[in-house]
């Protein structure tokens, strides 16, 4: 009897989320406010990063960025103290646990307990697999996924005293979807979307809903990363439009943000489709970028 109960509750509760979710279509949903927040980014010193940087300057947010690159880091921090914000900077390579665990300590005696992370930082060798050398695909894995533990794993213990804070994990529709000549990349991916679902989950477990979590995953950015981009229907993005996206998801304490957002339901519908639709569909999207194939550089 029991369980019959409890089906008919788990029905009027799918039911009950999906009339919420059409409502929220149809009514702007409610903006939090970062100003004062302690905000760390990784990867700070170009693209995604850097933009995300300035909008949270703008929101009057105290902005710590990392990035292993002293220049690109120093250029966005003076821009973030143009625009009114306080800012400190940090060089670290996320592909190094110790140096990540001794950057927080620092971070936490100069600056305080971090509220808001954006895990950005990330690395990508597009190649074939047997052109793609161990290192790369060690340095891949490094940055790209288990950069985020470390850095979670540090920051996690004041969020949970406080129940309050915010986990921004950025990966790509990489981590839903394969793209040929990617493979260690697309695999971390898929390793970075599993990390904010299983965290996401485990959060909600412990109890700890003043905790939000939110996983960015856009198209091909134009960021310089991957050299030439180009696709019949995906469009190439500008950074600008992915980080108000980004900036707009954390706003609401949105957990998946798809850019553009109808990728979401591309993704749907090709759980559907035989494997015979899905490499028409790949052939139709002609995905192409400049790739290390057989050790020489070729348009993919």
């Amino acid at each position: 009897m029991k369980i019959i109960l409890d089906l008919l509750l788990l029905l009027l509760i799918i039911v009950y989320s999906y009339l919420e979710s059409l409502l929220k279509v149809f009514i702007p949903r409610r903006r939090k406010s970062v100003a004062g927040e302690i905000v760390l980014i990784t990867g700070a010193g170009h693209g995604i990063g850097r933009q995300t940087a300035y909008e949270f300057a703008q929101r009057k947010s105290r902005l710590v960025l990392w990035d292993i690159n002293k220049h690109g880091v120093e250029e966005t921090a003076a821009e973030c103290r143009k625009l009114g914000a306080t800012t400190h900077v940090f060089v670290v390579d996320c592909s190094n646990r110790e140096e990540i665990y001794s950057s927080v300590d620092q971070v936490k005696k100069e600056v305080g307990d971090v509220t808001i992370v954006v895990n950005n930082a990330g690395a990508i060798y597009p190649a074939d697999l047997l052109s793609t050398k161990d290192e790369e695909i060690t340095k891949t894995f490094e940055v790209n996924i288990l950069g985020h533990f470390w850095i979670t794993k540090a920051l996690l213990p004041s969020m949970i005293r406080r129940n309050h804070g915010h986990i921004v994990t950025v990966a790509s529709v990489c981590g839903h979807g394969v793209i040929p000549y990617l493979i260690p990349y697309c695999s971390s991916k898929f390793a970075a979307v599993g990390f904010h679902r299983a965290l996401t989950s485990e959060l909600e477990a412990l109890g700890k809903t003043g905790i939000k979590t939110s996983c960015l995953c856009p198209v091909f950015v134009n960021t310089g990363f991957t050299k030439n981009p180009s696709t019949r229907i995906w469009p190439v993005l500008e950074t600008e439009e992915v980080v108000r996206s980004l900036i707009d998801g954390i706003l609401t304490n949105k957990k998946m943000i798809f850019v553009p957002s109808y990728i979401n339901i591309s993704f749907a519908i090709e759980r559907f489709l035989p494997e015979r639709a899905l490499a028409a569909i790949n052939r139709v999207q002609d995905i192409q970028f400049e790739a290390v194939i057989g050790h020489k550089i070729k348009m993919k």
